[in-house]
């Protein structure tokens, strides 16, 4: 077998007759997997034709094999060459809207033979343009032609009734121009053809990834009294324009990587210009002067990129058919085989299915019982009634894609739903109505504990306070039945549950599980605590603040024993400091008392007959001048006593630890 790899794919719809529709497998990131075979004759080529949009897939992922042993002597598929580029080689252009006039304004010097409502003229083209005539300044196109007499003559454009280019290849390109916008406008087909120049037939298998449309899941989950039965349905679309023809027909489950490469459309680099040395005249240059010697700037490395294209799919197996559920609730019978994919999973028709083009249908590809608890939820605290709802445990082994659920019960419509995909062995909750016969309020408290723990080390003190709110759910079921209530509480970051253990919790709930009684209420308080941590310098606090967490019961013997000691610094420190400030406001007293008598001895030394008076002031400020003295010494040993004292009880709480 001669296998050929192309790096690069596009695809649809349209292949040829010879080489038919076999395999179709439909993923859910909006990709089909589709698999081509057929006879070919003696040296006859296969052509495969695609949609332009896909062919970036198909050049991407198409894979060819030829199962006869013959030679495939090569690949080739129509060119796509962007319009812009294809248009570029024109001596004019047409615009949108444009103007005749405009466009044989570009044509000047072409010869032109032109017959107008005054007879027939031939020249060559000087100018066409549009002017403003008159009063109104109506605009009209005319075109001044240079006639074999050398006369210049003006012809409006309304009264020109046909107009040929003498120039046949000037006529030509402009069928050209014309040809590749209509091309582009209106073709929407590229076509891959398979070469080969052997002498005989052979049989040739194409296989390639194009856009397809997601196919869809949907569920009928059918509730008994002591069982569950799961039925489901894909629902796929034919969008590629011919009819799938008993092909095998395989869903997968997951969401592999996939993305677009521009691998069809050509690219184009810009290249640099440039001349040799003698074919640029020489000018003058101007020399600048140097402010600073850079050194060069070293060469920017090279990048490399690499695209990795993903291999094809593997070809696909059949399983074997696994037995059906006896009690069914619709007459279909499931011929849906799966199997895990790696990381994927397959549901495989083993029977051929049709789907014409243009249409869609829905295929059943499981039915059989699962496991279900009929369950009430309350999710909604805005909400009085919870929700009826199941918890489903998938024993399927198989993944169940997820989809819409519409629950029956009691041989009646009881619901809807949706599921996510949910594996096998898994369990997922769904809810589908809402329970009158439940009524649920809430009523929230919340409290601030004292100081629950003391950490000191290295001067820093940490306490820890605790923060409890309650959330309390009353629940009343007013039916005669006995319930089971699931209570979803939202999960809050940096809180803890203290009073119930849930019984599952997601990122964003924790699950509690509640027995509700028939015609009973019940109270169901859930508790939450958040430590609140904060660390204080203890060279900031003060003595006051030290005895009230001394006095704490949360602190240890020790912490107390510590705390307590630098209280006592503290306190020795403040009564220095209040001894110095006494000492200050003495010195600030008897200062105010010796200016006072210094104005008075001013006075009396202007009067006659005071000396008496003068001497006795001047005693007084010789008493004053030593008090003073002794109370700055005092102040100075108070000052020198705080900064020891100060010393001290840095050193101390530097080594306090608990």
């Amino acid at each position: 077998m001669t296998r050929w790899l192309l790096t690069a794919l596009c695809a649809t719809s349209a292949f040829p007759a010879e080489l038919p529709v076999k395999t179709v497998i439909l993923y859910k990131h909006g990709v089909g997997y589709f698999e081509r075979a057929g006879e070919l004759g003696a040296g006859e080529s296969a052509r495969l034709d695609f949609k332009a949009s896909d062919m970036n897939d198909v050049l991407k992922s198409l894979t060819i094999e030829d199962k006869s042993g013959a030679k495939v002597t090569g690949l080739r598929y129509d060119a796509s060459e962007p319009l812009d580029k294809r248009l570029a080689d024109y001596p004019f252009q047409l615009g949108p809207r444009q103007p005749v006039s405009q466009f044989l304004d570009q044509l000047k010097g072409a010869r032109l033979e032109v017959r107008a409502a005054g007879g027939a003229l031939a020249g060559s083209i000087f100018s066409a343009r549009t002017v403003a005539i008159g009063e109104k300044a109506q605009e009209k196109e005319q075109l001044t032609l240079l006639l074999d007499s050398g006369e210049l003559r003006s012809i409006d454009m309304e009264a020109i009734i046909a107009m040929k280019f003498a120039d046949a290849a000037l006529e030509r390109q402009v069928k050209d121009y014309l040809a590749a916008l209509a091309v582009a406008r209106s073709r929407e087909k590229r076509s891959v053809y398979i070469d080969s120049s052997d002498a005989r037939s052979r049989q040739i298998r194409a296989n390639y990834m194009i856009p397809a449309p997601v196919w869809k899941s949907s569920y009928r989950l059918i509730l008994r009294d002591a069982e569950a039965l799961l039925e489901g349905w894909a629902i796929v679309d034919n969008t590629t324009g011919e009819d799938w023809t008993r092909v095998t027909l395989s869903l997968v489950s997951g969401r592999p990587i996939s993305f677009i490469s521009r691998l069809y459309e050509p690219r184009y680099r810009t290249r640099p210009e440039a001349e040799l040395p003698e074919d640029r005249a020489v000018g003058p240059v101007v020399h600048a002067g140097a402010v600073v010697a850079d050194e060069p700037a070293a060469p920017r490395a090279a990048r490399k990129v690499m695209a990795m294209a993903p291999p094809p799919p593997a070809p696909m197996r059949a399983l074997a058919e696994e037995a059906m559920p006896k009690e069914a609730a619709s007459t279909i019978q499931t011929s849906a085989e799966g199997r895990e994919l790696g990381d994927l999973f397959e549901y495989r028709f083993s029977t051929p299915v049709t789907v014409h083009k243009s249409e869609s249908a829905m295929l059943p590809f499981l039915q059989q019982k699962i496991g279900v608890r009929k369950l009430l939820i309350f999710s909604d605290r805005s909400l009085q009634n919870p929700m009826n709802a199941a918890e489903i445990t998938n024993t399927s082994g198989k993944t169940l894609d997820g989809g819409p659920i519409t629950v029956l019960e009691g041989g009646a419509y009881a619901g809807e739903a949706l599921i996510e995909t949910l594996k096998a062995a898994d369990k997922r909750l769904i809810s589908y109505g809402v329970d009158l016969g439940t009524r649920i309020t809430t009523a929230f408290d919340s409290s601030r504990d004292l100081v629950r723990e003391f950490k000191a080390n290295r001067g820093i003190l940490t306490t820890r306070t605790a923060l409890q709110d309650t959330l309390t759910y009353t629940v009343r079921n007013i039916d005669a039945k006995a319930k089971t209530l699931i209570i979803e509480h939202p999960v809050r970051p940096e809180y803890k549950v203290l009073n119930q253990k849930p019984v599952e919790s997601t990122p964003a709930v924790h699950r509690f599980e509640v027995k509700l009684a028939a015609n009973a209420a019940e109270k169901f308080p859930v508790t939450e605590e958040r430590i609140l941590e904060q660390s204080l310098s203890l060279v900031s606090l003060t003595f006051d603040q030290l005895g009230v967490y001394i006095q704490n019961k949360a602190l240890s013997a020790e912490g107390r024993k510590q705390l307590e000691s630098i209280a006592v610094e503290k306190r020795q420190i403040a009564e220095t400091d209040r001894s110095a400030r006494q000492q200050e406001t003495e010195i600030n007293e008897l200062v105010r008392d010796q200016e006072r008598i210094r104005q008075n001895l001013t006075s009396l030394n202007r009067v006659s007959g005071q000396q008496e008076q003068v001497q006795k002031y001047a005693r007084e400020l010789a008493e004053q001048e030593s008090r003073l003295a002794s109370m700055r010494d005092r102040i100075s040993q108070l000052r020198k006593q705080k900064a020891a004292q100060e010393q001290a009880l840095n050193s101390l709480i530097e080594k306090i630890a608990f």
